[in-house]
């Protein structure tokens, strides 16, 4: 589960590198988990990136260190917490999308995110 503060890689090729959670879309709750979509703050961006340092944007959850656990009974843990930075439409604003990302997407309707991602685990 990712946390109020935590700090997330960005799966994507906006630029960003870093970015920290700040608030979760629709819930009181100050946590979130694959496929939910929360408020990031960019922590660390490249110099030629279209999302600079200190904005403000909307993310998906794609990977996260916490088990996530399947109606089979498998659980699906990743290496690192990571997110995909979205435009209002719930697409991705970067073009590309790195490293593998959850299956559990499909039912929350990130199609887009799919069909970028090199792997769907």
């Amino acid at each position: 589960m990712i946390q109020l503060r935590s700090v997330l890689d960005v799966a994507d090729n906006t630029g960003a590198r870093k970015a920290a959670m700040i608030s979760r879309k629709g819930q009181i709750t100050a946590t979130a988990g694959v496929g939910d979509i929360i408020t990031v703050h960019i922590k660390q961006s490249s110099t030629e990136a279209t999302v600079k340092k200190g904005e403000v944007h909307k993310a998906v959850v794609v990977r996260t260190k916490a088990p996530v656990r399947r109606a089979d009974g498998s659980y699906l843990r990743f290496d690192s917490n990571a997110v995909v930075i979205i435009d209002p439409t719930n697409n991705p604003r970067g073009t590309r999308i790195f490293g593998p990302v959850a299956r559990e997407l499909r039912a929350k309707n990130f199609m887009k995110i799919i069909s970028l991602a090199p792997e769907v685990l």
